[in-house]
């Protein structure tokens, strides 16, 4: 597909967004709501550019394989696909970020996992999440901080690429700050039931049960504790947690007094952030939740800078991204150059009582927010000249 000048765009022929998420698997939920996100994003660009974006679905499934397979044929297509915004899952995103550097095309992720923006970087991939070593730093330093009695944590750890790198950033900050590490669980990706995980944390008699799993698993988990009577005995932590839609399903007694990490939060007091509350509550008539406002902001970075390059062509548009400073969801934010990262903050909410609720959706309390990133180099980027 040759590059789209300006002149083209004008006269009307259109940019495709594809946008690969698990429409469809366990992570189905974030799915549902990323591409909402992204519809949302196209028509802003759209009217504001006064050029015509189309939306282009893939359900990736939640699988490195299918997802490869969607992003090749969606490629493939006359006219193909160079634009991508999706992945959630790290194994599937990383997988995206090579098939669309091999495509040509640019892809831009939510994901967390270290490697995307470190040792598995290209010059195709961004990432506007803060990784898995942010995340730890942004929220169990600040509580071994805070709770200067809890000298033992135990945590629950999805056994794949993410899981793994929020453990490994957790273990450096055990170390570092004389805490000791009582156990570790692992568990699949297709793991529902965590009872016996939990016994075993029980029985390690820790301070703090962190948990490294995501979605419906940290969902389930959180669940099963209370239900085992965990909250009373111990102060729980979800290092990353999917956001509003989290909390609406598991519900204000449930969150209560637990502390959850959080790329976004609706009531972040950024200009950015507060217009697209407004409009996602004008079109929807509900506040937008991470994976809305994660794929939003992706696709419409994506679709600016493929704007503004005159072409959807990856390497002019990776260009066109390259050191970005904006006004984003989380405050000023900026694309780093060197590796591809987005320069944001990070948060620790803190679940409120039911009784100190605002609204309905006035669920936590933002406790802590900053940032933590490796250099490009210590991350073990190295992108071409």
């Amino acid at each position: 597909m040759p590059g789209l000048s300006g002149q083209v765009l004008a006269q009307g022929q259109a940019i495709t967004l594809a946008v690969p998420v698990p429409i469809s698997g366990a992570f189905a939920a974030n799915g549902k709501y990323a591409v909402i996100g992204a519809k949302l994003a196209a028509d802003e660009v759209a009217a504001q550019k006064g050029i015509e974006v189309n939306t282009l679905d893939l359900d990736t499934e939640g699988k490195p394989a299918t997802a490869v397979r969607k992003v090749q044929d969606a490629a493939a297509q006359d006219g193909g696909a160079k634009l991508f915004a999706g992945g959630i899952l790290s194994s599937v995103s990383l997988a995206m970020g090579k098939e669309a550097e091999r495509a040509g095309g640019v892809f831009m992720t939510t994901a967390g996992a270290d490697e995307i923006t470190g040792k598995d970087c290209n010059s195709a991939t961004f990432r506007w999440s803060v990784p898995t070593y942010g995340a730890i730093n942004e929220t169990v330093r600040p509580l071994i901080d805070m709770l200067p009695d809890a000298k033992k944590w135990y945590t629950i750890t999805p056994q794949y690429v993410f899981g793994e790198g929020l453990l490994s950033a957790a273990k450096d900050v055990f170390e570092e700050k004389g805490i000791e590490h009582v156990g570790n669980s692992y568990h699949s990706l297709s793991e529902r039931e965590f009872s016996g995980y939990l016994t075993n944390a029980m029985a390690a008699q820790p301070d703090v049960l962190l948990l490294l799993n995501f979605g419906s698993q940290s969902s389930a988990t959180l669940r099963q504790a209370i239900s085992f009577g965990m909250k009373q005995r111990m102060t729980i932590v979800i290092a990353w947690a999917s956001g509003l839609e989290q909390f609406e399903e598991l519900g204000a007694d449930t969150c209560e007094g637990v502390y959850f990490g959080a790329q976004y939060w609706h009531q972040a007091d950024a200009p950015a952030n507060k217009a697209l509350v407004k409009a996602v509550q004008e079109k929807y008539g509900y506040n937008p939740n991470y994976s809305l406002a994660g794929s939003y902001i992706i696709s419409k970075l994506l679709l600016e800078a493929a704007a503004e390059a005159g072409s959807t062509e990856g390497a002019e548009v990776a260009k066109a991204l390259e050191g970005r400073k904006y006004d984003g969801l989380t405050g000023p934010e900026e694309i780093r150059a060197a590796d591809h990262q987005v320069i944001k903050n990070y948060y620790l909410l803190k679940g409120k009582a039911k009784a100190d609720m605002q609204d309905k959706d006035d669920y936590a309390e933002i406790i802590n927010s900053g940032q933590s990133f490796l250099d490009p180099e210590a991350a073990g980027c190295k992108l071409p000249a």
